[in-house]
């Protein structure tokens, strides 16, 4: 959900203030030779948490990346979720990406499905299938657009703050996944992809597809 950001995901403040806690105590008692360790682990963790606000790309029809990271796959398969065939993209989101995940159309949501599972390395397709994710089916202007949280080797929580009914923004944050993973994207065929595997994308500032009539 939308919220007013503070640079610094709300979902560190916990990791932070318990690591820059210990390493304050450690540091107290036995000085930087002690502490320097923790104090590299407190920068980890103040990397991995931060949560820029972003501006939408511009133009018309256009399906917004929802996650920082790599992309990993461009095909055409069956979107088990929206029991359909769809253009497939997936973003693969390191340790050093950010992990806020944010709609990447305007449109309300009709269905939301989590499924438990493995966590073997986002980077795999099968990970697709096999690991724990969180599906979202948006209905965007009568387009079906169905956006995957998908857990990683080391990801252990999925983080989905919306509910079916809502409406959703471009680029608005609606969920978050720690420590590495990906976010596989649904589209309809008619989908035009914007980019290839490979490409480095930016949640809200870059475009993966266009598809027509979507605004």
């Amino acid at each position: 959900m939308m919220y007013p950001h503070p640079i610094i995901a709300k979902e560190g403040w916990p990791y932070l203030a318990l690591v820059g806690g210990v390493a304050l105590l450690v540091h107290y008692l036995g000085g930087i030779v002690w502490s320097w360790p923790l104090w590299i682990i407190f920068i980890f963790v103040l990397q991995f948490f931060r949560d820029p606000q972003r501006i939408a790309a511009l133009g018309r029809d256009l399906v917004l990346s929802p996650a920082d990271g790599r992309i990993v796959v461009v095909e055409k398969t069956m979107d088990p979720y929206a029991e359909r065939e769809a253009l497939k993209i997936s973003v693969f989101m390191n340790v050093f990406n950010v992990h806020s995940n944010r709609s990447a159309v305007n449109g309300l949501v009709k269905e939301i499905q989590y499924f438990p599972g493995k966590f073997v390395n986002a980077d795999l397709d099968k990970a697709s299938t096999e690991n724990e994710r969180n599906a979202v089916v948006i209905d965007a202007n009568g387009q079906v657009i169905t956006l995957v949280q998908v857990a990683g080797l080391i990801a252990r929580r999925i983080l989905c703050y919306i509910h079916v009914g809502d409406r959703l923004k471009a680029g608005e944050r609606y969920g978050f996944i720690r420590f590495g993973s990906r976010v596989d994207v649904y589209l309809p065929l008619s989908a035009e992809p914007l980019v290839s595997v490979g490409d480095k994308v930016f949640a809200t500032n870059t475009a993966l597809a266009r598809v027509p009539g979507l605004d």
